[in-house]
C-alpha cells in the first residue's frame, strides 16, 4: 500500500484517456523514480500549460495567444472553413500538412443519446462567419458516425441558402473512425479526395 497522496496521483492519472489503474501506476512508479530528469520537468510543463494555454475565441483552437497562430497565419486561406469536432481532430489535420485554410470547432457532434443539440455546440458562429462575407467553401472534417452525419447533414441545412461550396472527407476514412486515431497518410488521401455534400 502506497501513500494517500500517490494513490490520489494514481487515481487521476487513471481518468485520463488511455489510462487505467493499472497503467496509471506504472506511470507513477516511472516518475517517481525519474523525479529530476522526468518528473520535475513534467510538473512545470503542466503549470505552464495550465497559466498560459487558452481557447481562440475564432476557430476554437488551443494555443497561448488569441486569436491562436493559425487565426493569424497570413498564409492561411480564411476563404476555406474546416469544420472539425473538437481539437483532438483539429491538430490531427494539422499533422498531415496538408489543409491551408482556417478550422471552426463544433465543440461535438449532435447526439440526441447524449442530449448534445444544436445549442450545446458552434453553430451559430460558424453561420455567423458564413453571413459575414467571403467564405467559398466549408470542409466537413466530422467523424464517419451516425452522430457526425446527422451533424453534417443539419449543417447542410443550415447553409442551404448561402452560395458556397460544400465538401466532406473522403470515406477513405473508415466507418465509425475518429480523426485523431487515423495515420497521417490516410488523413492526407482523406482531405484531398474530399467529396461533394
Amino acid at each position: 500500500m502506497s501513500a494517500p497522496e500517490i494513490e490520489q496521483l494514481i487515481q487521476l492519472l487513471s481518468k485520463l484517456p488511455a489510462f487505467g489503474p493499472r497503467s496509471a501506476r506504472r506511470a507513477v512508479l516511472y516518475l517517481l523514480n525519474k523525479k529530476e530528469s522526468h518528473f520535475a520537468p513534467l510538473m512545470a510543463s503542466f503549470q505552464t500549460v495550465y497559466d498560459h494555454i487558452i481557447v481562440c475565441p475564432i476557430c476554437g483552437n488551443m494555443d497561448t495567444q488569441a486569436p491562436c497562430s493559425i487565426c493569424q497565419n497570413p498564409g492561411r486561406n480564411p476563404n476555406q472553413i474546416c469544420v472539425v469536432r473538437d481539437v483532438a481532430d483539429l491538430w490531427a489535420l494539422e499533422r498531415t500538412g496538408v489543409y491551408k485554410g482556417v478550422y471552426h470547432t463544433l465543440g461535438g457532434v449532435l447526439s440526441a443519446l447524449d442530449g448534445i443539440g444544436p445549442e450545446e455546440l458552434h453553430i451559430q458562429s460558424l453561420l455567423d462567419k458564413v453571413a459575414a462575407g467571403g467564405v467559398e467553401e466549408i470542409i466537413f472534417a466530422l467523424p464517419a458516425t451516425v452522430e457526425g452525419q446527422t451533424t453534417v447533414h443539419y449543417l447542410k441545412d443550415c447553409l442551404k441558402d448561402y452560395p458556397i461550396h460544400i465538401s466532406a472527407l473522403s470515406r477513405g476514412v473508415p466507418i465509425g473512425g475518429e480523426l485523431d486515431y487515423l495515420d497521417d497518410g490516410t488523413l492526407q488521401m482523406a482531405f484531398k479526395a474530399r467529396r461533394d455534400v
